[in-house]
């Protein structure tokens, strides 16, 4: 059923009082918090400028769409079916400036719709946001680690492949590597990869990216590296010292040349200086 813009949009400003004998209850009521957050940060209106180039899309427009699964997201949803528990919510309606919800097919429909142009829009004002509260910190040192994280689906995903999966094997999957910062929990960048990769794939140039573009934008902040030993390599050490940021990363002894000692069964451990 198709709707026209002035029954889906509203206009809202002020934060509500919240008040108990009100019949329009909710059950997210801490969403409050958030309004004012978005309305700070301008975030409706910069998400709408990262698909500012593309035409057409739903009535709700790509990036009240992109603000929804943030909403989604912050009520511990993760499946687009679970959008039919808030439908009705006076409180999610009013923190997205709605008077109805977008369902399942619409969200679906306009993600589709997205192009790689806007997906790498979208990375830069995540960029943007989590470098300006850094700047507000004012912080020294910033740690960023480095991981991966296998995200399951149960569907043929475009994108998805066959690999490593401890909680569901055999299952498609993908495997992003996720820069994010230590003293926050923000999530920095992410480098989307397949599920059936290593978790070094890409890792280097992605590392060397993220530490180029944060001293670019944060002149005069130390930073330090923290990894597991999937990314390990006398390579991935002699780069990070080559440009002079301090790591520290778990270490596979497995990879270590045994160079002598073998008949008295002593070894000998080659240790990057």
């Amino acid at each position: 059923m198709k709707h026209s813009r002035s029954e889906v949009h509203c206009k809202t400003r002020k934060i509500p009082t919240l008040h108990f004998e009100d019949h329009a209850l909710t059950s997210f009521s801490g969403l409050v918090v958030f309004q004012g957050l978005f309305v700070r940060l301008g975030l409706k209106e910069r998400l709408g400028r990262c698909f500012s180039h593309l035409a057409g899309g739903s009535i709700f427009g790509y990036h009240v769409i992109v603000l929804t699964l943030v909403v989604h997201l912050l009520l511990g949803y993760r499946r687009l079916r679970e959008c039919e528990s808030y439908e009705d919510d006076p409180m999610v309606k009013r923190l997205l400036g709605l008077s109805r919800l977008p369902d399942v097919a619409t969200l679906s429909r306009t993600l589709a719709q997205a192009d790689r142009w806007s997906v790498e829009k979208f990375r830069v004002l995540v960029w943007e946001v989590v470098v300006e509260r850094l700047r507000q910190l004012q912080l020294k040192r910033v740690t960023l680690d480095f991981d991966g994280s296998v995200q399951s689906t149960t569907r043929w995903a475009e994108g998805t492949a066959v690999g490593f999966n401890k909680k569901k094997k055999g299952a498609r999957s993908y495997y992003p590597l996720f820069c994010t910062l230590a003293q926050s929990g923000q999530v920095l960048d992410v480098l989307h990869r397949p599920g059936n990769v290593h978790d070094s794939n890409g890792a280097q140039a992605f590392v060397l990216a993220c530490i180029g573009r944060l001293r670019e934008a944060l002149p005069g902040v130390k930073l330090e590296l923290r990894m597991d030993s999937a990314f390990f390599s006398r390579e991935m050490a002699e780069t990070l010292n080559t440009h002079r940021v301090e790591f520290t990363v778990s270490v596979p002894f497995e990879r270590f040349a045994l160079t002598q000692g073998h008949d008295r069964g002593e070894v000998t451990l080659e240790v990057l200086q």
